[in-house]
């Protein structure tokens, strides 16, 4: 059901060379276990994706959700960064809206000051949870369209070098030209990513239905910059790799419990896998998840190279950021593995 991409992901007519690989981690915290497993579970993942030579690791921000710990994006970037070597680490992102662009310079630039030239700072404008905690988060401040381009804008200039006059200066954050990248499931984002000459991540691995559309404004109206002179993408990409199809879909169970929670506002920690789950569902739920999904690649060997072909045919991604919420840790890690070699042989 879920293994070729529907019309928005479908290749093009012509080949494309394949993208790098990178993960997004949620840091899922699983049934029967704790906030602590799941940050043990991170770190772990992510010295795997290190070894088998992933480009960068990012971790996103989300809040009062009882199945996600990554809260404190920035502290978790530390976390990793000190737990690995040499992989960049960033946010993917940074709800901006949630935060005082000084806040967040003086937070990466001081992660940049630790591990430098390894952190990226991924920037969201959506809340990244429910209006209740928005307004616990950002205490009545009502954000207009204006805000996030401004608020980028100025977090540019408190990374950049201080210039003579300067009376506030983000210490540490000031100078370490901390790479900024622009998030986004709209057409807003890569906008401004196009004017701005930023690189832009879409997140195709929750929102994949205007994938090809902003792919094409962003690439269409970039600009140049002095941090970026042509067009760079990175496409989220739900991944679940087994050594067979029938066994990467019973995997993929979990996530498809997690989307439904999420697509019926019944959110709760990740689950195990449940064999034949889809057809315990209503056809309007198996076509929500089917929705949800419509980037996913879900399979054995040959199923996900395949796949990762038509994504790479159809988007020219520079990157592909995978997500992979597999309940069993070291089953996650396989999973890692086998998209790894898939990718070598696509």
């Amino acid at each position: 059901m879920l293994t070729d991409q529907p019309t928005h992901c479908q290749a093009s007519a012509h080949a494309s060379k394949m993208p790098v690989l990178s993960m997004l981690d949620l840091v899922a915290v699983r049934e029967g276990g704790t906030v602590a497993d799941a940050l043990r579970i991170a770190l772990d993942t992510a010295r795997h994706a290190e070894h088998l030579g992933f480009t960068r690791y990012w971790l996103a921000e989300h809040h009062n959700m009882p199945g996600i710990a990554s809260s404190a994006t920035a502290v978790l970037v530390g976390h990793i960064a000190g737990g690995t070597q040499h992989i960049r680490v960033g946010s993917g992102g940074v709800m901006l809206p949630n935060h005082a662009p000084l806040v967040v310079a003086e937070a990466f630039g001081t992660l940049a000051e630790l591990y430098p030239g390894r952190i990226d700072l991924g920037l969201g404008r959506a809340p990244g949870t429910d209006g209740l905690t928005m307004r616990a988060l950002r205490r009545n401040r009502i954000e207009s369209e204006a805000d996030f381009p401004r608020d980028v804008a100025e977090l540019q200039q408190m990374l950049a070098a201080p210039v003579p006059g300067q009376r506030l200066v983000a210490m540490p954050g000031a100078g370490t030209q901390v790479p900024i990248w622009l998030l986004g499931s709209s057409l807003f984002s890569a906008r401004l990513a196009a004017q701005m000459g930023l690189p832009f991540a879409f997140a195709s691995h929750f929102a994949p239905g205007l994938l090809m559309q902003a792919l094409e404004v962003y690439r269409s109206q970039f600009t140049p910059s002095t941090v970026l002179e042509r067009p760079y993408t990175i496409v989220g990409v739900p991944l679940i790799a087994a050594p067979s199809d029938d066994e990467a879909h019973f995997l993929a169970s979990s996530t498809y419990q997690r989307v439904l929670g999420i697509v019926t506002g019944q959110r709760g920690r990740l689950a195990p896998p449940v064999q034949h789950y889809l057809q315990t569902l209503h056809t309007q739920e198996r076509a929500a998840i089917a929705d949800f999904l419509a980037c996913a690649i879900i399979g054995g060997p040959d199923t996900v190279a395949r796949g990762f072909r038509k994504l790479a045919a159809a988007t020219e991604a520079d990157e592909f950021m995978l997500v992979s919420d597999v309940f069993d840790p070291t089953l996650r890690l396989r999973s890692l593995s086998i998209a790894a070699e898939a990718a070598a042989l696509a």
